[in-house]
């Protein structure tokens, strides 16, 4: 059949990416668009390129050969993917084939230029473009020089730098097709890129146009300075014009060459402003056409534009829906939460059902609508200087907003109070130990009762019964006394760090007065994991079993060993307090320590070999000493000012209230996370029967259904096997977005600044969050599970959750990209005496692992040492 192998561009759409690929199945879907010039041409289909790979010699056991290699191997994947580009341009074109690309040819004028571009399956996605993985050839004339084309896009297929990104991203080459689009040539006066939404701040409602003489690879290849045009609401916003001293133009001969231009045309800006609202206006229409944002190319032909492509950009962060068409303002949740990832859709769920306020979900993270409290003068001071308290950025962000003009529009009364509108100052509360114990057996008695009760329930009886003990959840979290409690220690930090150094010049004095706190039960574990490590130590054979463990039964195993059971019961014991906790434990269905006891494994050898036996309890001692003389020291000084003796007397009870209170900050999380693993682990159990009636095919894909899709599930008994798909691709395509700080309506991501100017050069800013100075190696980690700590290293990373307490106390210093003054991390950072910068926007890429820095956490900046 000819038809399979060749179909011309107004025979396809966006719904044939398997038959034409990516940019082929676009360039379908432009030329049905209304208004929307396209060059005309034909697609050479993938029914083709299967046909000539068939018949390439060896070419199953080359590829046998890379899906096995490391994608770091590049001389390896050098060699085996020129050699399989060799096979496929030595394979002759069949002539059936050949007659169909020809006559196709004929019917558009043989002897014309045309442009021989590849388009393959794995091309201009949603969730990965691609951009420039392979080949495209321009200016090509003739039908022996075409088929010679088409043959080299068949084998770019196979560039080093495609076959290295499928490797990172996971993709069997196999999987991947290649079709390729003939088109005719336009000569363009000039050329460039537009993105229906700003590239540089995501604004959905900015369009971006790139400009330049020539045809556009003078621009894609980075050979010139472009024009770029701002156009928001049909009227150009912003224009900067490059100066041009090169463009690219075809040649007689065939393909491409660079012309200088004339410096009096250098200047020149290459459209109108008329031609560039014209342009806008054709990229609205496309957007709305593909219905997402798209990355555009277009050419200026006798002072008509015609599109040469049109993908998705995917780097955007998605807007979350409000359902008007107001303004909006939202603040990151992971932000506060420190767990920036993403989460999937039970997690979300859980999440949203956990807490009162207005919250939103987009690119599977969660944001809180805070446009009420800006709007409302009343609620808009509090709320900014508690948001600048957590997080300068995002109060620098949220001022900028503020600044617009119109943005928001002010209301006369009172915003919505609830977690987050950091009101009106917590009513002072007695500073009683008793109060925390309290709280604390509260709780606890009320997760005993959900774990006794939640046994007897399963199938549609299990969801509800959740359903309705969330609602007791909710009750402890939001607890009155227990925010007052935190609070009024947060506050009391806030005032001793404040009047202390008004009185005395001593900076952050709060963070050494708030080492070894009681009940901080995040700070506990970590010191029990080092209790761990003193009972396993004297057991050589078990210490040389742990080394190598591969799998999770090692626990089982143990007792065999000597000193084995001792080691067992020791893991076991501290895995009943704290094995409901791991790595970004605010997502339910994140697999918990207790469910993966070998992570911690490495931690606990780590422990072994850097500590002495007793450390945990030496570690605490010394701290709450050094508190001690720290409170001492302080009175002192203070009592020798004039008033002295009230100064020091409202400062002892500030410092009582701290101590007796700041630890307690910790524990309603630990409760949260611990109730949210007895629902996990019912929920599972629930998942294994659906999987054997044969409902669901793995017990984990319950993850990606919302709480609520998951009750239907069980009542019905049916799953949805499609939207499951369509879920898991949407996670992997989030995992790889970097959520934004704050983020309006208009999908414009906005990042506040540290406005400080006494910093050294060079310094990287952050806020100080635990004061000390340090010096030592960075430890660049980004998974806790590859943490390879020594005594006297720094640990920089993107966020750290209650979960990397247990490395906290094998390290000298922190540095995080997000974090607040009483976010986890900060608080374990001053109840350990460790010097930390949090909130480093880009820590980990402009700091190298390895290297030496100094960390400044009085006054929040990094330092890169020679």
């Amino acid at each position: 059949m000819i038809e399979q192998y060749v179909l011309g561009l107004q025979e396809v759409d966006e719904t044939q990416v398997a038959v034409v690929g990516g940019k082929g199945a676009h360039l379908g879907g432009l030329s049905r668009i209304d208004g929307i010039r396209v060059p005309a041409g034909f697609c050479v289909t993938t029914n083709a390129f299967r046909r000539i790979m068939a018949e390439a010699p060896s070419i199953e056991d080359r590829l046998d050969q890379l899906s096995r290699l490391n994608p770091d191997d590049r001389e390896a994947i050098r060699t085996l993917s020129a050699e399989i580009r060799r096979a496929l341009e030595g394979v002759a074109i069949p002539g059936d084939l050949a007659a169909a690309i020809t006559r196709a040819l004929a019917q558009l004028g043989e002897q014309a230029a045309y442009a021989v571009r590849s388009s393959a399956t794995a091309e201009d996605l949603p969730t990965a473009s691609f951009a420039g993985q392979q080949d495209t050839y321009l200016n090509v004339v003739g039908p022996a020089a075409i088929l010679q084309h088409v043959s080299r896009c068949w084998a770019s297929l196979f560039t080093e730098r495609a076959v290295t990104y499928r490797q990172r991203n996971g993709i069997d080459h196999r999987t991947v097709h290649m079709a390729v689009v003939v088109q005719q040539m336009v000569f363009p006066q000039a050329a460039g890129i537009l993105f229906t939404a700003d590239p540089v701040t995501s604004n959905r409602r900015v369009v971006s146009i790139e400009a330049g003489f020539g045809l556009g690879e003078a621009l894609v290849s980075g050979l010139v300075n472009a024009d770029v045009y701002k156009v928001r609401d049909g009227e150009v916003v912003a224009k900067a014009v490059g100066a041009k001293q090169l463009a690219i133009h075809a040649s007689p001969a065939g393909g491409t060459q660079e012309q200088a231009i004339d410096p009096e045309r250098q200047e020149q800006p290459a459209l109108t402003d008329s031609q560039v609202v014209r342009l806008a206006q054709l990229g609205r229409r496309i957007e709305a056409h593909f219905g997402r944002p798209q990355d555009i190319e277009w050419c200026l032909v006798d002072d008509g534009f015609q599109i040469v492509q049109s993908r998705p950009i995917t780097t955007l962060f998605p807007i979350p829906e409000s359902g008007d068409r107001e303004n909006h303002v939202y603040i990151s949740v992971g932000h506060q939460q420190m767990m920036t990832d993403a989460m999937k859709p039970l997690g979300l769920s859980f999440w949203q059902m956990t807490t009162p306020a207005p919250i939103a979900e987009a690119g599977g993270r969660l944001f809180v609508d805070v446009t009420q409290r800006l709007a409302s003068p009343t609620s808009r001071a509090s709320f900014l200087e508690l948001a600048g308290r957590s997080d300068p950025l995002i109060a620098d962000a949220l001022q900028t907003v503020l600044e617009r003009d119109g943005f928001i529009r002010p209301l006369p009364d009172e915003g919505p109070p609830g977690p987050l509108a950091g009101g009106a100052p917590a009513a002072p509360i007695e500073t009683d130990p008793a109060i925390v114990t309290e709280l604390i057996g509260l709780s606890e008695a009320s997760i005993a009762a959900s774990e006794r009760d939640i046994r007897t329930k399963s199938g549609e009886a299990l969801l509800d019964f959740i359903r309705a003990d969330i609602q007791e959840l909710r009750r402890i979290l939001f607890d009155p006394q227990s925010h007052q409690v935190f609070m009024s220690a947060m506050e009391a930090t806030w005032w001793l760090n404040e009047q202390l150094e008004a009185w005395l010049g001593e900076k952050n004095a709060a963070d050494t007065l708030t080492q070894s706190v009681p009940h901080n039960v995040t700070s506990e574990m970590g010191l029990a994991l080092l209790g761990v490590a003193d009972v396993i130590r004297p057991h050589p054979d078990v210490v040389a079993f742990l080394q190598h463990i591969e799998d999770e039964g090692f626990l089982d195993e143990l007792p065999k060993l000597a000193g084995g059971r001792e080691a067992r019961d020791a893991i076991e014991a501290w895995l009943d307090k704290y094995g409901m906790r791991c790595v970004g434990e605010i997502d339910i269905t994140r697999p918990r320590w207790s469910e993966r006891p070998s992570t911690l494994v490495p931690m606990i050898l780590g422990n072994i070999k850097n500590f002495e036996p007793g450390a945990g309890e030496r570690r605490f001692e010394q701290g709450r000493q050094e508190a001690w003389k720290k409170e001492q020291e302080l009175l002192e000084r203070l009592r020798a000012l004039p008033d002295g003796q009230r100064k020091a007397e409202e400062t002892k009870r500030m410092i009582d209230r701290v101590r007796t209170f700041i630890g307690y900050r910790e524990y309603p999380k630990y409760g949260m996370v611990s109730r949210y693993f007895v629902y996990k682990q019912a929920l599972v159990e629930e998942a294994e029967r659906l999987v054997q009636a044969h409902v669901l095919r793995e017990k984990e894909d319950i993850f990606y259904l919302t709480f609520q899709e998951l009750h239907d599930v069980v009542r019905t008994n049916r799953v949805d096997d499609q939207l499951i798909g369509l879920r898991k691709d949407a996670f992997r395509s989030y995992q790889a977005l970097t959520p934004p700080r704050v983020l309006t309506s208009d999908g414009e991501v906005i990042s506040g600044t540290y406005r400080r100017d006494d910093m050294p050069a060079g310094a990287l800013i952050g806020l100080p969050v635990s004061a000390g100075t340090v010096e030592g190696r960075a430890r660049v980690i980004l998974d806790m599970a590859r943490a390879d700590l020594e005594p006297g290293d720094i640990l920089v990373t993107a966020h750290t959750d209650p979960s990397w307490t247990p490395v906290f106390v094998a390290i000298a210093g922190l540095v995080t990209e997000v974090g607040g003054l009483m976010t986890h991390g900060a608080v374990i950072a001053r109840e350990y005496g460790l010097p930390a910068v949090v909130g480093v926007v880009d820590a980990t890429r402009l700091i190298p692992d390895g290297q030496r820095i100094r960390v400044h956490g009085t006054d929040g900046y990094v330092e890169i040492l020679p």
